[in-house]
């Protein structure tokens, strides 16, 4: 990457510090500074003349010590968590000398940090500076690289100063220009780096040993190396470009055009500083320069100071200094240059919103979004950056672009706000991308669903609307918008697909019937269904169903209210070859694998092939080889509804209806009242049948309700019935429910009302002999009118015959029916009323007889009482009435003529010959008579008896002639 292509941005505010005593800033202003460290929460400065001074936050000495006593120090080190710190001095004339110091443990007599161990770094007595120093955390062990092309490693306790080894690993001629420890996996690789080559050795681990091995042939000068603690890589800067190099070579590289003096990590970026132009082009002077050569002559030359972020490629902040930087240091989580003429710098990053922001005004909203996401920026905020870039390519006119960031942005982003955008037809695209990303982020409403469907009804594109639709997993829409959508559109077979899916059963048949007009299919779909869901969408759609499918339909319902109600399953059935002779041993079962399937023309049931069989028996199963398998099914338990539920659905279908009832009354375990509602219906059908089409097959209809209504304990309402059969005009019904209700009189009423003579006569002879009150009505009917008198004929005779013969009538009630027209005439009644005057006139006479035998009879009593109470009487018996043998003194004589030995009838005699008692012969018939009078007493009081009588008798007149005879007139009795 050239260096034009950097993007500068100002990312960090840079102020100077200013050290608040004159102490602190004397020291700064003589640039009494050789070295710079920075410590956990100190800052350690170590000065040409070996004394340490220990600075706070606020860049003010808190102590001083001195270090060493000769020479400059030139490295330091502070262990990151602990109070150690590491100082070396040099000495040209003498070996660089090494401490530690425990800043947490004075000296009790002094004060002053106490020194863990001293140690002198050797290279072989040769007079050379140290130009790189790096120490691992722990200082188990360090690495010194020296000016004349050695490296020593130092390895021991120097904390506990209980001995430290020292070993040359790295000699050449070439300056060492910086060493790094690496350590990973338990391997510590040290990195060292001369002006023209970058090594690397391991000191520890596997590999230990080896030869430093050369990973590049390219060096750089001191200063340009160090360690990226956050992934362990080594950075190394040259002219023209930030190296990286990693445990397996040379990594990424980032050109970047430019001397270089000094690099340094600072969180996430790389600190370049270059050097003065007019010092450029002289490296070798430069470099030693940096090896503590004179910095009169370049005080006032200006050097760059650069602050890069390699991995999204921009410039964080640059700047000219007008003197040429010393060092750097971080530490108190801001950045520090410290120059030569003694200024120190504060680099503060600005807070990640106000770089956001310094990129938003540059319209750099792909550098914003890597930054955000590299600050591990949280998504709902990076969501708002996807929207600036998306509102910014809107303004563009890059609509695609734009598009792309509002779906990245999609889950905090109100969809409203992008919509509105694109609801021009041109950008119609645009809007289905992103409505189809709102529903599969689940965020869509019922008026998102509905707007992207139209924009696929609009467009047409029925591949995308089913896509949408059949797309798997969870629900992503609003089913009933969708489903309305669709159908609304005339995309019927979608809308039956999701309804389906979701078992939205009445939907589907709903969208079926109403929509897509195929009824036999709507029909199949209910037939599949359970029995619970089934019943709701048959009663629904009954009268459809039942207009197109009607036989299919009316089965249906027969099942269904039958309680035979069984849900469809079609299964696959495989074809099996005929294997060939001699296989027979090899064959398998050939149907296997059943699988329900739903038979929709939108559901494409996958074939289901049998595992494969041996020899050559072929198994094939092709679509469309289905069948329907009730059989195996065992059949669902649901309790069937009343069949009188049903009875609205069959309204202008009264064959299916008259299928329906009849099946459904040679059902088992009927209830009462659906036996009543049933029974009534069906009679009701029947006549309703009957009247159809002029009469048609109406005698067949009428034999039918006839015979329903013949049955025993048929529970039909007599009501209903003559109802019904008045309505329908079927005379047949009126009558046999008369006669069942034992209404013959209204029978024969009925046939007279509607001058029906041969019915009454035909009544007449049937119901005559259990109702003769029929015959003065069929009497009166004959001679009503002259035709009705014709049709009768004869039976005005036998009518007159039978009322003479039973007596049911009256002569002169007969005279007066017939005489109240002049229908009949005295020639059709002259042999009746000669026979009844003949009879009548015998009658007569006899009853005259009779009546002159009584009084005859009744003088005769009459006299013979007289006799006996004023004349005397004559005994002339020679035997006794008892004992038959001749009679003997004292003998006993009743006035009834019987005679009686004293001692056969064992009653006393009084004094005057009296015999107080009754004639043992007559006593029997005088105690009946007695009993028949009493009785006779005893009844005249009970007139309800009499009226009893009265009111069973057929002759009325003999009956009050037989209890006046009883006295229950209260006529006194005749003396």
């Amino acid at each position: 990457m050239a260096l034009s292509s950097w993007k500068t941005f100002d990312f960090f505010e840079v102020s100077p510090v200013n050290p608040p005593d004159d102490e602190s800033k004397a020291f700064f202003e003589n640039n009494e500074i050789s070295c710079v460290c920075s410590g956990s929460e100190n800052l350690f400065l170590g000065s040409y003349d070996g004394i340490v001074r220990i600075l706070s936050s606020s860049f003010k000495i808190l102590r001083t010590f001195q270090a060493h006593d000769t020479g400059s120090i030139t490295h330091m080190k502070q262990v990151e968590g602990t109070s150690l710190l590491v100082t070396i001095a040099e000495d040209i004339s003498n070996e660089p000398v090494l401490k530690v110091w425990s800043l947490d443990k004075p000296v009790k007599k002094t004060g002053l940090p106490t020194c863990q161990s001293t140690l002198s770094i050797q290279n072989g007595r040769k007079p050379f500076p140290i130009s790189a120093f790096t120490a691992l955390d722990d200082l188990s062990q360090l690495a010194v690289g020296f000016a004349n092309g050695s490296v020593t490693v130092v390895r021991g306790d120097l904390v506990h100063d209980r001995g430290a080894k020292q070993r040359t690993v790295y000699e050449s001629e070439e300056p060492i220009t910086g060493v790094e420890f690496r350590d990973e996996s338990r391997v510590i690789t040290l990195y060292v780096s001369t002006t023209s080559r970058i090594l690397k050795l391991v000191i520890s681990g596997k590999g230990q040993g080896q030869g430093a091995r050369a990973i590049e042939d390219a060096g750089c000068a001191v200063g340009c190396m160090t360690l990226d603690g956050k992934n362990g890589d080594i950075i190394v800067v040259r002219d023209d470009a930030v190296y990286y190099y990693g445990i397996d070579g040379r990594g990424p590289c980032y050109a970047y055009d430019g001397p270089k003096s000094l690099v340094s990590v600072f969180g996430d970026y790389i600190v370049l500083v270059s050097p003065p132009a007019s010092t450029a082009s002289s490296t070798k002077s430069n470099t030693l320069r940096r090896f503590g050569g004179a910095q009169a002559d370049v005080l006032f030359n200006t050097s760059t100071f650069t602050i890069l972020d390699t991995s999204l490629h921009f410039i964080a902040h640059s700047e000219s200094l007008v003197s040429q930087v010393k060092t750097l240091f971080s530490i108190w989580g801001d950045l520090f240059a410290l120059t030569q003429d003694g200024k120190i710098y504060r680099y503060h990053e600005r807070s990640l919103q106000q770089r956001l922001e310094i990129m938003y005004q540059r319209n750099m909203f792909v550098a914003a979004i890597n930054l955000a996401q590299k600050s591990g920026m949280d998504v709902q905020q990076q969501n708002v950056i996807f929207r600036k870039y998306g509102d910014y390519q809107y303004q563009r006119q890059d609509f695609d672009g734009a598009m792309q960031q509002y779906l990245k942005a999609i889950d905090n982003t109100e969809p409203s706000q992008v919509i509105r955008k694109f609801l021009d037809t041109q950008r119609i695209h645009n809007l289905i991308e992103f409505l189809e990303e709102l529903h599969e982020h689940h965020k869509a409403t019922a008026d998102h669903t509905t707007l992207l469907l139209n924009c696929y009804a609009k467009l047409k594109d029925i591949e995308k609307l089913e896509r949408f639709i059949k797309s798997p997993g969870d629900l992503k829409f609003d089913l009933d918008t969708a489903i309305s959508m669709c159908r609304q559109g005339g995309y019927y077979e979608q809308a039956a697909y999701l309804a389906t899916k979701h078992s939205e059963h009445e939907l589907v048949v709903d969208i079926l019937i109403e929509d897509s007009k195929k009824y036999a299919e709507a029909l199949q779909y209910i037939w599949h269904l359970e029995p619970e869901a089934a019943y709701p969408n048959l009663m629904k759609y009954a009268r459809v169903l039942l207009e197109n499918c009607p036989n299919e339909s009316t089965q249906l319902f027969i099942d269904y209210f039958t309680g035979q109600y069984q849900q469809k399953k079609d299964v696959v059935v495989p074809q099996v070859v005929a294997q060939q002779p001699g296989y027979a041993a090899g064959a398998v079962t050939a149907v296997q694998n059943l699988k329900d399937l739903l038979p929709l023309p939108y559901m494409n049931p996958s074939a289901v092939t049998s595992p494969a069989t041996q020899g050559n028996v072929a198994v094939a199963v092709s679509d469309g080889q289905l069948i329907e398998n009730p059989d195996q099914l065992a059949a669902p338990s649901y309790t069937p509804p009343q069949p009188r539920t049903a009875f609205s659905s069959f309204v202008d279908h009264p064959d299916e209806f008259i299928v329906f009832l009849e099946v459904c009354l040679k059902g088992k375990d009927l209830k009462e009242r659906d036996k009543i509602d049933l029974y009534t219906t069906l009679f009701e059908m029947y006549l309703h049948k009957s009247n159809e089409k002029r009469g048609a097959n109406r005698e067949e209809w009428e034999a039918k309700a006839k015979k329903l209504i013949e049955g025993k304990d048929i529970p039909i309402d007599t009501s209903n019935v003559l109802l019904l059969s008045h309505l329908s005009d079927f005379r047949d019904g009126t009558t046999l429910v008369r006669e069942q209700a034992g209404l013959r009189f209204d029978i024969f009423r009925s046939y007279t009302s509607a001058k029906d003579t041969r019915g009454a006569i035909k009544a007449l002879k049937k119901y005559g002999p259990e109702e003769p009150q029929l015959y003065p009505a069929a009497l009166s009917y004959f001679t009503s009118d002259p035709k009705i008198l014709e049709e009768a004929g004869d039976e005005l005779d036998a009518v007159l015959e039978k009322i003479d013969e039973d007596g049911l009538m009256a002569p002169l009630q007969v005279i007066q029916t017939l005489s109240t027209n002049a229908v009949a005439t005295m020639g059709m009644v002259k042999t009746y009323l000669q026979q009844t005057i003949e009879r009548e006139r015998k009658e007569i006479a006899s009853n005259r007889r009779l009546i002159s035998s009584y009084r005859n009879e009744t003088t005769d009593k009459r006299q013979e009482m007289a006799d006996l109470s004023s004349k005397p009487q004559t005994f002339n018996n020679t035997r006794c009435a008892f004992c038959g043998s001749p009679l003997t003194l004292p003998t006993v004589h009743f006035m009834c003529k019987h005679s009686f030995h004293q001692g056969c009838l064992n009653m006393e005699v009084g004094e005057n010959g009296q015999v107080e008692g009754a004639c043992t012969v007559c006593k029997k018939d005088n105690d009946t008579i007695r009993a028949i009078r009493k009785a006779q007493d005893e009844s005249a009081d009970r007139h309800d008896m009499f009226l009893d009588a009265l009111a069973r008798s057929h002759d009325k007149f003999s009956t009050i002639s037989e209890f006046f005879g009883r006295g229950v007139m209260e006529v006194p009795s005749v003396d």
